[in-house]
């Protein structure tokens, strides 16, 4: 069994801010967690904080780019460096975040490794870039589109490595079925799974599909390494997880998501895990902290 070492990446730098006055709560996601106890009933090990630059959009306005940008750049070779050491010393890093910017981090230590896949679990794609919108901003509805290589040089060019991940090494899970980059994402062929799919299908049975098309590749490729998983908070149905930045409705319920967590976890060829964007700050009594918790541990658990 590989250890689990959990790590710390408490970014909020790719949200727009809730309020003119106020930052993005989603940096307290690893001490919520941590709160309930997280560590100690996975029997994780301990990987750390990778401490974030200062949130400040400065005069940025609509046009200029992603805000933020400069830190984010900084960041996530910073992140980079820490999931590589303990992707290369065999472990499995459980990355606490953040907002889903932080998935950079971990596409560029994979990258730098290899080639890697990514099954992302989602409430949406995060695939805006300058060719299919003009509010580009916010990396973390980005980050996916700019590890694809679509995006400002000085994020998805990184260390000269763009692309981080490539398209036919993604699969999407618990979009919307009403969103609208699903066209685009399957003109790439980029696999998606809906909240519908997904019901239809059975949770085990569409992760399963994916988590053996990974496996086979790991298998028949020699520089296929293996494939991490991303988990924002908001691929949940806002009923029970409502703090989150974007909660839109018709999402997973906790157990579907367990389910399809699972799958892919457990798998030898998974390599890390990443979770963000559940925000503290719009939990008071700490209701979905708790929730988000039992579903990753139990995703863990052997059945």
């Amino acid at each position: 069994m590989r250890r689990i070492v959990v790590i710390d990446a408490p970014s909020n730098l790719g949200l727009r801010p809730p309020t003119p006055t106020s930052v993005p709560g989603c940096y307290k996601l690893a001490g919520a967690l941590r709160e309930q106890r997280i560590v100690q009933r996975l029997g994780a090990h301990e990987g750390g904080v990778v401490v974030p630059p200062r949130y400040d959009r400065g005069n940025w306005q609509e046009g200029d780019g992603v805000f933020n940008a400069e830190a984010i750049a900084a960041y996530t070779p910073k992140l980079a460096d820490r999931i590589e050491q303990h992707l290369r010393a065999g472990d499995f890093p459980l990355v606490l975040g953040g907002d889903c910017s932080i998935q950079l981090g971990a596409s560029l230590a994979m990258r730098r490794i290899g080639r890697y896949g990514l099954a992302a679990i989602d409430g949406s794609a995060d695939f805006r870039h300058t060719g299919n919108s003009e509010r580009i901003g916010a990396a973390g509805g980005e980050e996916l589109a700019i590890g694809t290589g679509r995006g400002q040089d000085d994020l998805a060019d990184i260390e000269g490595l763009r692309p981080y991940l490539r398209d036919e090494d993604v699969r999407l899970f618990g979009m919307r079925d009403y969103d609208e980059d699903r066209a685009e994402l399957a003109e790439l062929k980029i696999p998606t799974a809906t909240v519908g799919e997904i019901r239809e299908w059975g949770p085990e049975g569409i992760a399963g599909a994916v988590r053996q098309g990974f496996e086979a590749a790991a298998e028949q490729l020699p520089d296929f390494g293996g494939y991490w998983v991303h988990l924002d908070a908001d691929v949940l149905d806002p009923t029970v997880m409502p703090a989150v930045d974007s909660p839109d409705p018709d999402g997973l319920l906790p157990e579907e998501l367990t389910r399809l967590l699972r799958t892919l976890v457990q798998s030898d060829h998974c390599v890390g895990l990443n979770v963000t964007i559940y925000d503290p700050d719009l939990d008071p009594d700490g209701t979905a902290a708790a929730l988000l918790t039992d579903i990753v541990v139990n995703a863990f658990a052997q059945s």
